[in-house]
């Protein structure tokens, strides 16, 4: 869920977008995992602070052994050893996830800013089919090909992780260095994951807004849009309403004749609206977005929500309302410039969005609808359609309960509490993905850190002066957690190696 050195508050960087994905074909997907929200590059910071771009010559199937599987290609990796004291002192590898690592690389972040109190060395590793590390030659030889589709996957890109770390380990004469695997969202479940399949490789892992637990059934299906509906309606019952009534009202002004057009022009579209469902589903991504980073230093959902209750020369017309909320979102996310269409942006071409749409119609697949109890119109969870829609527009059907067959998920208490160590579940929750994580304890050493008023990876966000003093805590506790791993780490290799 953005390196030589990276930074991740949500206004300096590029964004990894939120979007719940709706495309021509009719494939709708689930809101991204994406560590910070769509915006704008605001401030680049000088990247020269000790970050050196590596590529490792990466196997492209790590799991049989056809001919193909044998091929290779370049992995990117970043190292910044500015922190680190040599020898076996600590790693901190940061995990890529749907998206480049470009914008990781800063001077700022949880892991940066912690580094040396460890006095480690830090890495940061890319997704392969992102970025710079793509396979057969070009993402369009990568992903328009079936079978070379086929192994861009989950299991393939831990597999990728433990062999850079074991490779960097051997070049910097470090063997016995213990690693921390730190990730952020989707990069959280594959730092829980990593923790799960590679123990010889991590000691441990920080994963941040991790929902491990939001695939089959452990999760019901409503839960994503009743957490937005319920801190947009926590912040003010009025904008709730609001937004509740401003479904029908869309409806009744599209069944008008040119009622498309006056939609259009109302909510100043990027292109004339071909349906509602367009419209609608424009409205759930800056909601979604709001809620998922509704952070306490830039409260977007009550912003959007003053914008819709403080809406001038409105009167009664509710979709008027809901449209100065809507540029109210877009403010916040490019800087005051108000100059601009909204809605139905183009994203074609987007290689975070095209990846993600693939990895969520193969095995990530989370259930996820509304109901009448939501502020949205009820729309249910439908997998048979879902697969319908991803086997056409792939060729191949989703696996929907692959995840927790190969990394589980089931009765995560019982199974974890004597399996496995060493994992901080950290959640925000205001984030609607929080209900999908760990949000108990399962163990001594598998700790569930929860936040009541934190957002989506907010405590991997870059500190600030203004952070409340339960945002400061979390991070303080995590470091705490994590050097208490190292110290076991190195008593037992002590004891072990007498």
């Amino acid at each position: 869920m953005k390196s030589s050195q990276f930074s991740f508050q949500w206004l300096l960087l590029m964004v990894i977008f939120v979007s719940t994905s709706f495309h021509a074909n009719g494939l709708k997907l689930r809101p991204r995992l994406g560590r910070i929200r769509r915006s704008r590059i605001l401030e680049q910071k000088d990247s020269n602070h000790g970050f050196e771009t590596f590529f490792y010559n990466q196997t492209i199937d790590h799991f049989s052994y056809g001919p193909e599987s044998y091929q290779t290609f370049p992995q990117r990796y970043v190292i910044n050893s500015k922190f680190w004291g040599g020898g076996n002192s600590p790693i901190l590898a940061f995990l890529g996830a749907e998206a480049p690592i470009d914008d990781n690389i800063q001077p700022s972040g949880f892991t940066y800013e912690n580094a040396h109190q460890f006095k480690a060395l830090i890495v940061i590793l890319e997704h392969r089919y992102y970025g710079k590390s793509v396979p057969f030659g070009s993402r369009k030889a990568a992903l328009k090909n079936a079978r070379h589709r086929g192994y861009f996957n989950s299991a393939q890109a831990l597999a990728d992780y433990a062999s850079i770390l074991l490779h960097i380990k051997d070049k910097y004469n470090a063997t016995h260095a213990p690693v921390i695997a730190i990730g952020a969202s989707y990069g959280g479940e594959l730092a829980t994951w990593f923790r799960l399949k590679y123990p010889h490789v991590v000691i441990g892992s920080l994963a941040s807004s991790a929902p491990i637990l939001y695939y089959g059934d452990i999760t019901p299906w409503t839960t994503y849009h009743s957490v937005v509906s319920k801190d947009f309606r926590d912040t003010s019952e009025e904008c709730f309403q609001t937004i509740k009534k401003s479904w029908s009202e869309i409806d009744n002004i599209a069944s008008k004749p040119d009622g498309l057009a006056i939609l259009s022009k109302k909510f100043k579209t990027c292109t004339p609206l071909k349906n509602t469902t367009e419209l609608k589903d424009g409205l759930d991504t800056v909601y979604s977005e709001a809620a998922q980073y509704d952070s306490p230093s830039n409260i977007p959902v009550k912003r959007i929500c003053n914008a819709i209750e403080n809406a001038p020369n409105c009167g009664d017309d509710i979709l008027c309302k809901i449209a100065a909320g809507v540029v109210e979102a877009y403010l916040l996310e490019y800087d005051g410039n108000n100059s601009r269409c909204y809605i139905n942006e183009d994203r074609t071409g987007d290689e975070s969005d095209e990846g993600w749409e693939w990895q969520s119609c193969s095995e990530m697949v989370v259930p996820m609808g509304k109901d009448k109890n939501s502020m949205y119109q009820p729309e249910p969870w439908n997998l048979t359609k879902y697969i319908k829609d991803c086997k056409e527009q792939y060729g191949v059907s989703p696996r929907p309960s692959w995840v927790l067959t190969y990394y589980g998920g089931h009765d995560i208490k019982l199974i974890l509490r004597r399996s496995t160590s060493n994992i901080i579940f950290s959640n925000g929750m205001r984030d609607p993905f929080s209900r999908g994580g760990v949000l108990e304890n399962i163990s001594d050493s598998i700790i569930a850190l929860s936040t009541k008023h934190g957002s989506h990876c907010l405590d991997l966000d870059e500190a600030k002066k203004s952070d409340p003093d339960w945002l400061v805590q979390q991070r303080k506790t995590e470091v705490k957690i994590m050097q208490g791993w190292i110290t076991q780490y190195y008593d037992d290799f002590k004891a072990i190696n007498k």
